[in-house]
């Protein structure tokens, strides 16, 4: 009995696809890469995945898990493996809100569990422009960042518990709803971030957290990313840490994406080399209810301290949303950074991160080095200033550049203390990256996990490590 055959007895004949109807798990969403599996599962419990894995494992198969297609590194690549795609287990088990947690399966996508956390008051912080496909598994196999990190931290900082499926199909059960646990070495945070490459992630416990009664959202503009900072320094310090975003674009970024949307109105009146999207959130009542003059006070108050620092000139220009409508074309602006970075070919795209006071001493070092290797090249920077990541993607003008501006944005990140992966992991895009830069101990270390876990090398194999 082949594969296939064994596959479609454990699950069912619909629940195993083969030929044309494989299109949607042979590519990526940014499609610089493409592959054909030996077939797609579809299974619709943790019981179904163990299944597949057992098979998988007795026949030495490759497995890649797929959850939302939303990856940016070619981490579910998958040339003559069984595609595991969880699409099917999309159960949202419990909202538990006197604990704030959530109990859901990896195949949940994450503004259903937006809304679902909403109804009840809560929010489950985790946002980023994908969150209409990006599924749960996906976000913890990536430890995915995203606009909230600031205030809420990453995807590990929000995850109680998880429950997995090892390599050869057994379930280790990690769904601890506490917040204290100190039984030994955390597997549930091994398993976060791993892209797969250690167990399928099948269920997981969330946390959540009061649901922000309103948001006062602006665009500002200041002179120097230094002068951003000392704007997000004083806006967290009178504001008791209420600020949940702090988006850096650039003035290319945003001339690019007014030209690939021209009807969308400009939101300041001039253009700025450093332009913030800022946003804060409010849950105390005092701040949240409209005065007798229909203003939101949080809202008013940033309109004050924003007024009060373009008088001062630390603030060039500034506008505060005066609507959801206004709110919303804000968050296009930046939320479109995806669209706008794959826009152009050939394409160098960096995720770096570095500490909040080098992200301009970053930027001025990149340049001069880009300029030195390819005259041509540009790059294209939104930031989620707040927490130091910086997507760096970078045009340039002929193709064989690609690794020396690679390896140069690299070098200016190592030399200043940083990370070449912020937030959108290894996968196949990073593993000369990993090979290059990672310490040699940390590497050893994590093939020797990678052995332990996955001794016959199915799950995920070729990515993540070099």
């Amino acid at each position: 009995m082949s594969l296939v055959d064994h596959l479609r007895g454990e699950l069912d004949e619909s629940s195993v696809l083969i030929g044309e109807d494989m299109a949607a798990w042979s590519r990526d969403w940014t499609g610089q890469y493409s592959w054909t599996p030996l077939c797609v599962a579809r299974p619709r419990s943790t019981a179904e995945v163990a299944a597949v894995l057992r098979a998988a494992h007795a026949e030495r198969v490759p497995v890649v898990t797929v959850s939302g297609h939303t990856g940016l590194a070619g981490g579910t690549s998958g040339d003559g493996a069984v595609m595991l795609s969880l699409d099917r287990m999309t159960a949202i088990e419990e909202i538990r809100a006197p604990a704030r947690l959530a109990v859901v399966e990896a195949g949940v996508i994450l503004s259903d569990l937006h809304a679902a956390a909403a109804a009840e008051g809560l929010s489950f912080p985790m946002t980023f422009g994908a969150k209409g496909s990006a599924r749960i598994g996906g976000i913890l196999a990536t430890n995915a960042g995203g606009s909230n990190v600031l205030r809420y931290g990453n995807t590990r900082d929000l995850v109680l518990g998880l429950e997995a499926v090892l390599a050869d199909g057994r379930v280790v059960d990690l769904m601890s709803e506490l917040h204290k646990n100190n039984t030994g070495y955390d597997l549930r945070h091994l398993l976060i971030g791993s892209e797969g490459t250690l167990g399928v992630i099948t269920r997981a416990v969330l946390k959540l957290v009061p649901k922000p009664r309103a948001f006062a959202t602006a665009m500002v503009a200041t002179e120097t990313l230094s002068g951003a900072l000392e704007v997000l320094n004083r806006l967290r310090d009178v504001t008791g840490g209420a600020v949940e975003a702090f988006e850096f674009m650039s003035r290319f970024y945003i001339q690019q994406y007014a030209a690939m949307h021209p009807e969308a109105r400009p939101v300041l009146d001039g253009e700025y080399d450093v332009t913030i999207l800022v946003e804060l959130g409010a849950t105390a009542p005092r701040d949240a209810e409209p005065g007798p003059d229909g203003q939101v006070p949080i809202a008013a108050y940033l309109e004050e301290v924003l007024g009060e620092m373009l008088e001062e000139g630390a603030v060039l220009d500034a506008a505060v949303a005066q609507s959801d409508a206004q709110r919303e074309a804000m968050w296009a602006l930046r939320e479109a950074a995806a669209e706008v970075s794959l826009s152009h070919v050939p394409l160098v795209n960096n995720d770096i991160s570095v500490p909040l006071d080098k992200v301009e001493t970053f930027l001025e070092r990149a340049g001069a080095r880009l300029a030195e290797i390819d005259p041509e090249a540009q790059p294209v920077v939104v930031s989620h200033l707040g927490d130091g990541n910086v997507h760096y993607p970078v045009w340039i003008g002929d193709a064989g550049h690609k690794d020396a501006v690679m390896e140069a944005v690299e070098d200016v990140v190592l030399g200043l203390g940083g990370s070449f992966s912020a937030e959108h992991g290894i996968g196949l895009a990073k593993r000369a990256s990993m090979a290059r830069r990672k310490d040699a101990v940390a590497l050893d270390m994590m093939r020797a996990i990678k052995t332990a876990l996955d001794p016959e090398g199915i799950l995920n194999p070729g990515k993540l490590l070099p």
